[in-house]
């Protein structure tokens, strides 16, 4: 179990490092600010709920985490998660809404937490990068999609992708030219900030003009959609009422969330590791990340997560310590407090745009062009976790994706490839066929195995080998498994391996093995299957197995 540390990126903190954490606080605080209204938008949840979610996060990283750039808060990447679920029980901008999206926050926050504790991170080594990028990909696509309406400024409708597309269709033809207008120019500020300098706040420097101009300009007489009136204060410390007649649901939705957060909290922390140096502690990290979406449940808040894009900003900016994300924090409070005045003018089609920015940052060309040229089959399994997020909803896609992984991985691990070896010429080395001179031993076929010997691939090994033994002209007397690729072999295994054994006896041919693992090999002989198999057929190396079976075939 892991240990907790509290405040562990804090210890031997320099006064050199105030400086530079305050530097790295001002960039994140400046991208923070639009990304967490916005995604709080995007979970159907009022934008101080946003604010207090960065605030949440901030501080559960800060106290249990490890690692010291590391940014938690309000994600475009769990959000759809939860709010695609939590729809479907109650109407967004309800009591109930609210309520039921702190109880997944509590629930995964509790998943996550424990995950960490029970040092669960190995989890997120479930899915494969071509399924994660595949899932993101969905999940950016979903996102685009869905605040294309607002960026249009036309009338939203549909729940699918395909009901969604088939709304935008219906109402193309009533785009608001200012509202278009607004969030173009807000991507162009982001793409082009981000050309010149990637220092430069360019989502808050788009935020705060599109403030400007909607008095300037009179747009709200113009129907342009601004955020409206946005209650500041502190936010209510309690626990949500649970209605144990959503709760399957509910509880379907913090699963979800808690493994989506999981796996991006271990890719942010490998990912700052890489770019400081540092040893990544992911385990510390998920407490630090559960204990975040606690703070924010228990305060009427959503479910947090790491983000590998302010996470990267941070490293960039130069900061040095969780200092920076508390000093961010208490902007962002400030914020909350006294100045929420500052963004009644926000219009809903500069959050759409910000969004719709965000989800081009979630889809990973680059990595998926890689993908393509490595393994075409992986490719495929990305775009059909890519199809079944967008098509089927994220919950129901993680799910899908999930299973396509592990299906193909154990279709991979369940067919392991022929490895008939042949001896070198003039030596006792046995290898595959190569450019080197190679000779087939009269009489003796040698057989490599390349995987654990299990239920899922033990008959298939069986058959293969039967038939291998089958193609030998004439007959082979002899025949060597070389164990050096089995780790394990399961009670199935075993039995089958004996049937081996006993089929090849009919034939007149002898079965000996070679380089099976000390412990393997006394597990196999220790059984009541094995131990009609003596202890005399196991060998240290090919060739004393070739040579026991028959002195004379020397090299």
């Amino acid at each position: 179990m892991t240990r907790v540390s509290i405040a562990t990126t804090m210890r031997g903190y320099h006064r050199s490092w105030l400086g530079k954490d305050t530097v790295a606080a001002l960039a994140l605080i400046s991208i923070a600010i639009p990304e967490q209204i916005a995604t709080a938008r995007l979970a159907g949840m009022p934008a101080l709920i946003g604010m207090y979610a960065f605030i949440a996060g901030s501080i559960g990283i800060a106290i249990f985490g490890v690692t010291r750039q590391m940014s938690v808060g309000a994600d475009s990447t769990v959000a759809p998660v939860f709010a695609s679920v939590i729809i479907l029980l109650a109407p967004v901008d309800s009591v109930k809404y609210q309520h039921l999206v702190s109880l997944v926050a509590i629930l995964a926050g509790i998943f996550v937490v424990l995950s960490g504790l029970l040092r669960m991170g190995w989890v997120a080594d479930l899915m494969s990068t071509p399924i994660v990028d595949g899932i993101l990909a969905g999940i950016a696509v979903d996102i685009a999609v869905g605040q294309l309406p607002n960026a249009l400024g036309i009338k939203r409708g549909g729940t699918t992708l395909l009901g969604k597309f088939g709304s935008i269709a219906r109402n193309i033809g009533g785009i608001h030219p200012w509202s278009l207008a607004i969030a173009a120019g807000v991507i162009l500020v982001v793409f082009f900030s981000e050309r010149i300098d990637r220092r430069i706040p360019g989502p808050f420097i788009a935020l705060v003009a599109s403030i400007l101009i909607v008095p300037a300009f009179g747009l709200k007489g113009k129907g342009v959609s601004v955020l409206g009136v946005v209650k500041g204060g502190l936010p209510s410390l309690g626990l949500p009422p649970i209605d144990l007649s959503n709760l399957k649901l509910v509880l379907g939705a913090a699963v979800t969330v808690a493994y989506v957060t999981i796996v991006q909290t271990a890719a942010t922390s490998r990912l700052v590791a890489s770019s400081t140096g540092e040893a990544p502690d992911v385990a510390s990290d998920l407490v630090g990340v559960g204990v975040g979406s606690l703070i924010a449940g228990a305060t009427g808040g959503f479910a947090v997560d790491a983000s590998p894009p302010r996470s990267a900003v941070i490293v960039r900016a130069g900061g040095k310590s969780q200092m920076t994300s508390l000093i961010a924090a208490a902007a962002m409070l400030l914020v909350a407090l006294v100045a929420t005045g500052l963004i009644t003018d926000l219009p809903n089609a500069t959050l759409a745009a910000i969004l719709m920015v965000v989800a081009t940052r979630l889809l990973r060309i680059k990595e998926l062009r890689s993908v393509l040229h490595y393994d075409k089959v992986e490719f495929v399994l990305a775009v059909a976790a890519l199809l079944a997020v967008a098509l089927l909803g994220v919950e129901e896609g993680v799910i899908v994706a999930i299973l396509f992984s592990l299906a193909y991985r154990t279709k991979l691990a369940a067919r392991p490839k022929d490895r008939v070896l042949l001896r070198e010429v003039g030596t006792d080395h046995w290898v595959e066929r190569s450019e080197l001179p190679t000779e087939q031993v009269p009489g003796v076929l040698v057989y490599l195995i390349t995987a654990p010997l299990w239920f899922g691939n033990a008959q298939f090994i069986l058959r293969r080998i039967l038939a291998a033994v089958a193609e030998q002209k004439p007959q082979v007397d002899a025949l060597v498994i070389d164990a050096a690729g089995i780790e394990d072999i399961d009670f199935t295994g075993a039995e089958v391996m004996v049937s081996l054994d006993q089929q090849l006896q009919h034939r007149g041919i002898k079965l000996v093995w070679a380089r099976m693992d000390s412990e393997v090999e006394e597990r196999f002989l220790g059984t009541s299957l094995g131990a009609s198999t003596a202890s005399a057929h196991f060998f240290v190396t090919v060739q004393d197995a070739v040579e026991a079976v028959d002195p004379k075939r020397q090299p």
